[in-house]
């Protein structure tokens, strides 16, 4: 969050729309500490990802590979969350897993063409780190997913894939992408291992939000010419 208002743009829109994502992120996280059901809190998620997709939008000044599957990712994480909202049970954790999983194979998409650069091809032990959280998680979560196992890890491969390959685009990236693993491991957690944390909400929407704004300022400090072609 704090990181999207260090981007130095002359843009006035660009100002402008990290202004507005901040003030909706403070806003959002000030209510899950108070009240993490309640109307703001309900309200205010579905316009955070509108609003760094803004902020992607008017901070760049090209529409390359890597700008555009971003904003493909954050328009399923925007669906992620809203479209559970509307269900419940397993049809509304199905719908989560199935709309972030968008998510995560668009920024694999957008990340591939830097796999040389990513840290596990540079220095392949570090994949065992990836690897050992995946099946740190599956392991935890085994018993209580039940016929939900297969969904998770299938989610989980493709988490730790994107985590991986975000690496290739920048440390800032590859920070943004371990975050996301651990905000989508809290959330396995609670609903399949019973580990409740103190403020186990705002824990989970504070490094969603932080992996989501690392890997956005990342896309946003490309340069042009690496960003690539759409395809």
């Amino acid at each position: 969050m704090g990181a999207l208002a260090a981007i130095n743009r002359v843009s006035g829109r660009a100002k402008t729309a990290v202004s507005a994502f901040v003030g909706l992120c403070a806003l959002h996280l000030g209510s899950q500490m108070v009240e993490p059901d309640g109307l703001v809190a309900e309200l205010t998620q579905p316009l955070l990802m509108p609003a760094l997709g803004a902020t992607l939008l008017t901070a760049t000044d090209d529409r390359g590979r890597l700008v555009r599957w971003t904003l493909c990712a954050l328009a399923a994480s925007w669906l992620g969350d809203t479209i559970p909202r509307f269900l419940e049970g397993d049809p509304a954790f199905l719908s989560l897993i199935g709309c972030f999983l968008l998510a995560q194979l668009a920024y694999i998409a957008g990340f591939w063409p830097f796999r040389r650069e990513a840290l596990p091809v540079q220095r392949p032990l570090t994949a065992l780190g990836y690897l050992a959280a995946l099946v740190g998680m599956v392991a935890w979560c085994r018993e209580g997913a039940g016929a939900l196992l297969a969904p998770v890890i299938v989610y989980g491969l493709n988490l730790s894939a994107m985590a991986a390959l975000s690496t290739g685009v920048s440390t800032k990236a590859g920070i943004g992408g371990a975050i996301f693993l651990v905000s989508d491991s809290l959330i396995a957690l609670h609903a399949f291992a019973d580990i409740e944390l103190p403020y186990r909400s705002f824990w989970v929407m504070s490094t969603y939000l932080a992996a989501q704004s690392l890997i956005v300022r990342a896309v946003v400090e490309r340069p042009r010419s690496e960003t690539g072609a759409w395809g």
